[in-house]
């Protein structure tokens, strides 16, 4: 019993450790989502365009074991030219700049897996990237649609993390992320629900059972954004896509659920005509 409890007091301590770098980084990192997010305009492209490449770099090194590689240098230079088009107003051509360097990375590259992914990560983060900069630019809820996408994926994030640590339970898919449970997936639902709904009439919004309905759907597509990127570390063996956050691994590791939801959101605003901010 004493060398259980022996090893336990480590392990206890650095879970505390984990947790105050993961607190502490949030704190840093979130003020300047939502300075960016509030100017809009150039200053959130910028941050945009910054973020992209970062991930792009991640990916790229992910996939090629370490090495950024040519591969790497067409992501990084087509998601930043990428988003500043968008940002001139013309997402469609900015859409087509991504997947021309997706084929030309297919084209360059060596027919394996590897490659596939790394022109695979260059869709995945470069239109998240355009319909980020697009659904801002409406003019009568573009702020208020991405602080509403910020506060679902940010409550999934932790109603995720905070259920799951607690409450513990069944994994939800072992192989893929062994530290993820159904507790943390119902607790993120549940939390996306409430605070996507709060932010949502915050913003102007009108209350009816889809803000909640949607918001908990988005909860469900950020974490399978979550699995898919734990999926590919787990395929290259490594634990974090980066070091660049204390605590929190990589850009990717922060950001995997936005870069499921915020197409997404684009994609039922296309399909309503106009900003779920809008909806009635």
């Amino acid at each position: 019993m004493a060398a259980i409890a022996a090893t336990a007091l480590p392990l206890a301590r650095d879970s505390r450790t984990a947790l105050r770098r993961r607190v502490l980084s949030a704190l840093m990192l979130a003020p300047v989502a939502l300075f960016a997010v509030w100017l809009g305009g150039p200053v959130l492209s910028a941050v945009t365009a910054l973020a992209g490449a970062l991930m792009a770099w991640e990916w790229a090194r992910l996939c090629g074991r370490g090495r950024l590689g040519t591969r790497g240098i067409i992501a990084i230079v087509a998601i930043v030219a990428a988003t500043a088009v968008a940002t001139g107003g013309a997402p469609i051509a900015a859409l087509g700049l991504i997947l021309a360097a997706t084929g030309l990375v297919v084209f360059l590259g060596s027919r394996s897996f590897e490659t596939v992914i790394a022109a695979f990560g260059l869709v995945w983060i470069g239109i998240p990237c355009i319909a980020l900069v697009w659904l801002s630019q409406d003019a009568t809820a573009g702020r208020a649609t991405v602080f509403w996408i910020l506060a679902v994926v940010w409550a999934t994030d932790i109603g995720a993390y905070g259920f799951g640590r607690t409450l513990g339970g069944p994994r939800l898919a072992p192989r893929a992320s062994p530290n993820k449970t159904w507790s943390g997936l119902l607790g993120g639902i549940l939390c996306a629900s409430v605070a996507g709904t709060l932010a949502a009439v915050a913003f102007g919004a009108a209350l009816s059972p889809m803000l909640p309905a949607l918001s908990a759907l988005l909860a469900i597509i950020a974490q399978s954004g979550d699995l898919a990127e734990s999926m590919m570390k787990r395929h290259f063996g490594v634990k974090d896509s980066s070091n660049l956050i204390p605590g929190h691994g990589g850009l990717l590791d922060r950001l995997d659920g936005l870069l499921t939801v915020i197409p997404t959101v684009a994609f039922l605003s296309i399909l309503a005509g106009g900003s779920m901010m809008t909806w009635r």
